[in-house]
């Protein structure tokens, strides 16, 4: 994705990626970012910031305030209890809301990025995802913490639903 592109940045706060965005995308090109609070310091011609609950937003009406996406990236982190099965849910529950964005957003081969942490949940919701997307893989970016039990999946190639693989159940 590049110049003239449109990204949808979830938890947008403090604004990095957001910033990233703005840069490839260029003037032609919009990042809409959505968060509880605003980014730090950062305006841009092309960025449009919704203050807005990831949790309860209304999916039909994000798709008609934004329209469709080239990527849809999500920072999104819950409030950490330090209880690790309750963490593990809340971002597997915020990862999810990501999911049913970017499924109703994404244009036809977008990318989805997603911050999820690594625990039990991990690999339903890859497998929950994977179908959508010609490729589906976790990284590890080298700027988070070793002990961190955080990744990203990175989703390429969005395919639409009447394109996804069959499934097809042996008994």
């Amino acid at each position: 994705m590049g110049p003239g592109g449109r990204i949808l940045d979830l938890g947008c706060y403090p604004g990095s990626w957001s910033q990233y965005g703005v840069k490839k995308v260029g003037p032609k090109g919009e990042v809409v970012g959505i968060d509880l609070k605003p980014p730090d310091r950062f305006t841009a011609p092309n960025f449009r910031f919704l203050r807005e609950d990831i949790l309860t937003l209304d999916v039909n009406w994000l798709k008609g305030e934004v329209g469709a996406r080239d990527v849809v990236l999500s920072d999104l982190a819950p409030q950490t209890t330090g209880i690790r099965l309750t963490d593990e849910s809340r971002s597997l529950e915020l990862a999810a809301k990501a999911l049913e964005i970017a499924l109703a957003l994404l244009k036809e081969k977008g990318h989805f990025l997603c911050k999820i942490f690594e625990g039990e949940g991990l690999k339903a919701f890859r497998d929950q995802a994977s179908p959508y997307f010609l490729g589906m893989r976790p990284v590890r970016p080298s700027a988070v913490r070793k002990k961190s039990r955080e990744i990203y999946l990175v989703g390429t190639g969005f395919r639409a639903i009447d394109e996804r693989p069959i499934t097809q159940v042996h008994g």
